[in-house]
Parts: C-alpha cells; structure tokens; sequence
C-alpha cells in the first residue's frame, strides 16, 4: 500500500505539477504581456489623441506673433512671449528653430535644454501633411526621447525663416499624466489579469486533470504488465493519440505473449528433443560399446564368423548414429532459416522415378508394391530439387516403416494447371485422428503408430514440413485407421519467361 502511494504521489509531482506550473507560468507571461500592451496602446493612443487636438497650436503662435526683424530673431520678446503662452498651457513647451533645426530661442527657466538641434523630417512631414499623421519627435530638454508635436512654418515678408516646434506634452505634465493613467490602466489591467488568471488556470487544471485520468489509466496498466499481468490491455475510447499509443502498446504486449509462448513452446520442443536424443543416442552408442567390449574381451575365443556379426552390429549402429546426427543437423538449419532453397525447373515425373529405382529393391524385400501414376507429358515445376528428393525419399521411407508386406504403396502426379499435385499413399496401419495433427512433430513415431519395433530417428516427417514451409507449400494428410494413409502437395508449374516483346498494333 505504501508502494503504490509513493508511486502515486510521485506520477503528480514529475507530470501533473509540473505540467500545471508551467500553463501558470505561461498564463502568468501572457498577462503581464498583455498588461504591457494595454498600457503601452492607452499611452500611444493619448499622445495621437492630444496631438490631433493640438495640431494647429503652432499656426497660431506663428500667425499671431513676430519673431523675425530683418533676419533678426527678437530673443528678449520671444522669451516673454514664449513664457506667457506655457504660463497659460503649461502643458507645452515653444521652441523657435531655423531652417537647420537649429535652436534660436525657447524659454527654460531650470535651463534643462540639452539638446542644440531638432530634426527635421518629422516636422517638414508634419507641415507637409498638415497634422494628419501620427507623428513624434525630439523632446530638446532630453535630447534622445520622443514626444508628440505640432509645428508651423515661419516667414518674414515671405521669406521662409525658420520652425515654431512646440512639445504638446512636457516633462512634467507627461510625468504626471503617465502616473495618473499609468496608475489606472494599472489597477484594471491587474484586475482583469486577476480574473483571466484564475478563470484560466481553473479551466487549465480542470483539463489537465482529465488529460492526466487517461496517463493514470494507461501507467497503471502497463505496472500491472510489468508486475505480470499478461492479460492486462489499455483501453482509450475515441479517435487521439492516446489511442493510438493504446493501440500501439495493446499490439506490442500481445508480440510479447505471443513470442513468450513460442518461447516457452520451443523450451519444450528443446527439453524433449534433449530427451529423445539422448535416448536415441544411448541406444546406439550402448550397443557399440558392449559390441566393441566383447571383441576386445574375448577376441581370442571368439570365431570369425561370430566376429564379423560383432562388427556388422557395430556398423549398422554407427550407420544408424550418422543418419541420426545428420537429421538433426539438418532439421536445425531448417528451424533456424539457415538453409535457403536453390530453386530451379526440373521434371518432377523424372524425379519420382529415380527415387522409385532406388527403393524397388527394397520394397521388393518386404513384398511392398511400389506403383507410379503419372500423364505421359508434365509441365516442369519449380523449386529445390536436393530439397524435394527429401521430401518425397522421406514420405516415402515413412511409408515403407509402417506398410506390412504385401502392402502397397501408390505415388500419384496430377496436373493443376499452375500446379502439379504429388501424392503418396500406403494400405498400412493408418493414422488416429486425435493424433493426425501431430505428426509432423519431432519423435512422434511411436505415438502416431504404437510400434516400438519400428527403427527410424522419428525426424523425417518433421524435415518434410520444414522444407515444404521453407517453399512456402503447405503438405496435407488423410487417414483412415487400419485401412490407408496419403500425404499430398502441390508443387508450382515453371513458367518460362517470354523473351519476345509483343508487337505494336498496326495503325490505319
């Protein structure tokens, strides 16, 4: 219980705090940024909005008074003048400039003009466009900001002499003005930053927390995997990512099953094989043993005749030891997908038969009739011909093993069109049914026919299958107890490749 607590408060504090910190922190971002924005706009908008007011502040000052006597610029009254105008708006400063953007005269009681020279673009656009865009420029008392202005041409008997520049906004009044509207877009701009926050992160966290639900969900299932819970499987409704991560995962635990019981399938394939080997092996290697302790015992006492009986046992177990070994190894390579098929055309009828000659004499031993039914003409087929003379060398000692004397045996070829079927059938003991689907095992010789005398290393129909399988060709069995038995196949046609091109059709 604690385990899973631990486990439980540790999912929260590296996903879900995390995750919820970081939307607050976005959220918070977001609002501070908008905040600054909403200031920053109401600001600029101010500033538009008393220069369009003031716009012809300048025209006035210039049309009303004199600044220039014969090129002169009257500093002692222009001072004056300039003083009573900011005593009855204080909210402006006037400065006079020439046509340079120098400064010729301004009234600055604290002498806080810093600046020597005005730039002109703004104010030639200003006058150009008579006020009608938002325009700002130098403030002379700070030399680098800007503020808004109006400005005005000034003339002396038509002559252009120089610039009214007046400063809608001085330092003082703006400093006052930001406060004050600072001040209150400020205090709505933090309470409205409060209410979207919290609403905000009420929604985030809600969401997150069903986000989360369906982490929960799929984590606690794959622990439970983990811990051995094979059977344990997400399941994630509707169309997400989420859901293909379920799918994703439901797919990867059933391969896990699956090869975990192809595993645990070929741990006993092995453990039975270790098994019947050893026993197959201890069988022969004991007789070669006794056989060879005898001669050496009594090799004196011993006659030629008894002998030479000694040593054809011996030969015959070695013989049987080769064959076995050989099985095995070949049966491996074929587990393992070492042995690759060498496909090519061949007349499987030509095939059959050479296999027929070398087994005549053998069947004719026992009084087995071997028969051949086959069309006088088959079109080739195409595989592994080493590979399919096992195939049908081993049916066909099968049914040679369990087919008593004066027994038939029947190899049959049919012609499928795309296929040739090959068919083999003895009148032996046949097969129980309940036993039919393992006959392809290893070692099933005994529980398919209950013969203990019958020899053979119990690998030949495995091999069988594992090279038709290797062929991508699938082997069938039909039995009827005590009466028959018929293994079939079906080998595909070649087809030879055309090495004409079709002729283009002819046109009129």
């Amino acid at each position: 219980m604690e385990k899973s607590k631990t486990k439980h408060i540790g999912f929260f504090s590296s996903l879900y705090i995390r995750i919820a910190a970081i939307i607050l922190l976005v959220l918070i971002l977001v609002s501070v940024a908008y905040l600054y924005i909403a200031v920053f706009t109401a600001e600029m908008y101010f500033q538009e909005a008393n220069q369009r007011l003031n716009v012809e502040v300048a025209q006035h000052i210039a049309d009303e008074h004199e600044f220039f006597i014969d090129g002169e610029v009257q500093k002692k009254s222009l001072e004056k003048v300039f003083h009573d105008i900011m005593v009855i708006n204080p909210s402006i400063e006037v400065y006079l400039l020439n046509t340079e953007g120098n400064i010729l005269a301004y009234y600055a009681p604290n002498k806080k003009v810093l600046a020597e020279k005005v730039h002109l673009e703004p104010i030639k656009k200003f006058v150009e466009t008579k006020g009608s865009s938002f325009l700002m420029g130098v403030d002379p008392k700070d030399g680098s900001s800007e503020k808004t202005f109006s400005a005005a041409e000034v003339y002396e008997d038509g002559i252009h002499r120089g610039y009214i520049y007046v400063i809608l906004g001085s330092e003082e009044y703006i400093t006052a003005t930001q406060f004050v509207l600072g001040s209150y877009i400020l205090r709505l701009g933090v309470r409205s930053m409060t209410i979207t926050l919290i609403a905000a992160a009420l929604l985030s966290l809600f969401a997150l927390a069903l986000i989360t639900k369906n982490f929960r969900n799929i984590i606690s299932v794959i622990r439970r995997f983990k811990d051995g819970d094979l059977s344990a499987r997400i399941n994630v409704k509707g169309k997400s990512e989420l859901r293909e991560f379920a799918n994703s995962f439901n797919e990867m635990a059933d391969t896990i099953v699956k090869n975990l019981e192809e595993i645990k399938t070929m741990d006993n394939l092995r453990r039975e094989l270790v098994a019947n080997v050893s026993h197959d092996l201890r069988t022969p290697l004991a007789s070669i043993q006794g056989y060879i302790e005898t001669i050496m015992i009594k090799k004196d006492s011993l006659s030629e005749e008894e002998q030479q009986k000694y040593l054809r046992v011996i030969f015959n177990s070695t013989e049987r030891l080769k064959i076995l070994v050989a099985e095995l190894f070949e049966l491996s390579k074929l587990e393992a997908r070492e042995t690759k098929p060498q496909p090519e055309a061949f007349s499987l009828a030509e095939l059959v038969q050479d296999i027929y000659q070398k087994n005549k004499m053998l069947a004719g031993k026992r009084n087995i009739k071997i028969k051949v039914e086959s069309p006088s003409t088959l079109p080739l087929v195409y595989a592994d011909i080493r590979m399919m003379e096992k195939v049908i060398q081993n049916l066909l000692d099968n049914s040679l093993k369990f087919t008593p004397e004066n027994g038939n045996i029947t190899i049959r070829l049919l012609n499928k069109n795309n296929f040739i079927r090959f068919e083999l059938g003895d009148d032996g003991q046949g097969i129980n049914e309940k036993e039919l689907p393992f006959i392809f095992e290893r070692y099933q010789r005994k529980k398919r026919y209950g013969q203990k005398e019958n020899e053979g290393s119990g690998l030949g129909l495995a091999i069988v299958k594992r090279i038709l399988e290797v062929h991508q060709i699938e082997i069938n069995v039909k039995s009827i107890e005590g009466k028959e038995t018929i293994f079939s196949f079906e080998i595909p046609v070649y087809i030879l490749p055309s090495i004409f091109k079709p002729m283009p059709a002819e046109t009129a």
